[in-house]
C-alpha cells in the first residue's frame, strides 16, 4: 500500500502516521504537509526517519505538485486543513483557501488517476448544534461558524466527486480529539500548559456548553478502520460517548493537576458558540466492529501526564 496523508505533521495526522507505522510496516506513507504553525517537524521526530515514511513540504492547493504525488498512491487520508474556531471567525479566507480549494486539487488529482480509496476527515461540527439526542450520519448539515462551514462545503465536493467521477470516497466525522501532539491553542492543551504555568485558564460563558471527547489513537483505529473495510460512498461518526460540559471538564483538568477553582476565570462567550455536539455512533459500532478504547478519565491522565514530560515540545509555543 501506498498511502498518501495530508497534514500529517498535524496533531492527529502525526498521530495517525505514528500508528500506522507500527501496525503496517510494509506500507509506504508519503506525508504532504505545508508545516504551518500547527504542523511542526517536531511531531514526527521520533518517527521521521523510518525507511517505509517520506515528507513532501508543500501546499495542498499546490496542483502540480499533488498530481504528482498522486502517480503514485493507492489511496489517500485528507486530514490537512485549518481547524481552529476562533481563528475562523478571526479571518475565513484561509479556511476557504485550504479546507474548500485544496480539497478540491486533491480530489481531482485522485480521480484522474483512479485510487482505490480517499478518506476525507471531517468533524461533528458540521451538524451544528443539537439540544438532545444525537446526530446521525443521515442529518442534514447545519454549520455555524466559518470553520464548520469550509468544512461541510469540502464534504459537498467529496460527494460530488463520488457522484459524478465515481472517485471511492469515505467521510469520516469525529467529536472533539484531545491527546499527545495537539497545540496549545486547543482548550485541553491550552489549559494544562497555562495550569502547570500557574496561569488561570479562560473558560467561555457560563461553561455549560457540551462536548463530546475522543482520545486521539482511538480516532486513529477508527480511521485505519475505515480504509481497510469501509465502504465506498459511506460516512461514519467516529465519537468517544464522553459527554461533559467545558466546566466538568476544566474542573477535571484542575484536579488531575492539583490546582484549585480559583485559576478558573470566566470570559466573554464566543460568537456563534454551539451549545452541544453529540454523535450517534451505531454505523461504525456495527458495519466495522469499532468502539472506543480509552474512556475520558485515563485520557485525561495520559494527556497531562504527556505535557508534563515534554515541555520542550509545547514550550517554544507559548508567548508569555
Amino acid at each position: 500500500m501506498n498511502l498518501l496523508v495530508t497534514g500529517g505533521c498535524g496533531f492527529i495526522g502525526s498521530n495517525f502516521i505514528r500508528m500506522m507505522l507500527k501496525k503496517h510496516p510494509g506500507w509506504k506513507i508519503t506525508n504532504l504537509d505545508k508545516l504551518t504553525y500547527a504542523g511542526r517537524l517536531e511531531n514526527t521526530k521520533d518517527f521521521s526517519k523510518n525507511k517505509s515514511y517520506r515528507l513532501i513540504r508543500g501546499d495542498i492547493c499546490n496542483r502540480l505538485l499533488v498530481e504528482k504525488l498522486m502517480e503514485d498512491t493507492d489511496s489517500v487520508i485528507h486530514f490537512a486543513a485549518e481547524s481552529h474556531v476562533d481563528r475562523s471567525i478571526t479571518d475565513p479566507l484561509p479556511f476557504l483557501e485550504s479546507n474548500v480549494r485544496g480539497t478540491c486539487v486533491l480530489l481531482q488529482a485522485a480521480a484522474d488517476e483512479e485510487v482505490e480509496k480517499f478518506i476525507h476527515i471531517s468533524t461533528d461540527e458540521i451538524y451544528g448544534s443539537i439540544k438532545s439526542g444525537s446526530f446521525k450520519e443521515t442529518d442534514p448539515l447545519e454549520p455555524n461558524s466559518p470553520y464548520s462551514a469550509s468544512k461541510a462545503a469540502a464534504e459537498m465536493f467529496v460527494r460530488a466527486f463520488s457522484q459524478t467521477y465515481g472517485l471511492p470516497v469515505v467521510i469520516t466525522r469525529s467529536s472533539n480529539n484531545y491527546g499527545p501532539y495537539q497545540f496549545p491553542e486547543k482548550i485541553i492543551p491550552l489549559f494544562i500548559t497555562n495550569l502547570m504555568r500557574g496561569l488561570k485558564v479562560p473558560v467561555y460563558g457560563t461553561g455549560l456548553n457540551v462536548r463530546d471527547w475522543l482520545f486521539v489513537g482511538d480516532n486513529c483505529e477508527a480511521i485505519d478502520l475505515v480504509l481497510r473495510k469501509g465502504k465506498s460512498g459511506e460516512t461514519y461518526n467516529i465519537g468517544g460517548g464522553e459527554e461533559r460540559t467545558n466546566l466538568e471538564l476544566t474542573k477535571t483538568l484542575l484536579r488531575l493537576l492539583k490546582k484549585s477553582e480559583d485559576h478558573m476565570q470566566f470570559v466573554e462567550d464566543r460568537k456563534g458558540h454551539d451549545f452541544r455536539y453529540s454523535l450517534d455512533c451505531a454505523k461504525i459500532r456495527k458495519e466495522l466492529g469499532w468502539k472506543p478504547k480509552v474512556g475520558l478519565e485515563r485520557g485525561l491522565k495520559l494527556t497531562v501526564g504527556w505535557y508534563l514530560k515534554n515541555e520542550w515540545w509545547w514550550k517554544p509555543l507559548i508567548a508569555d
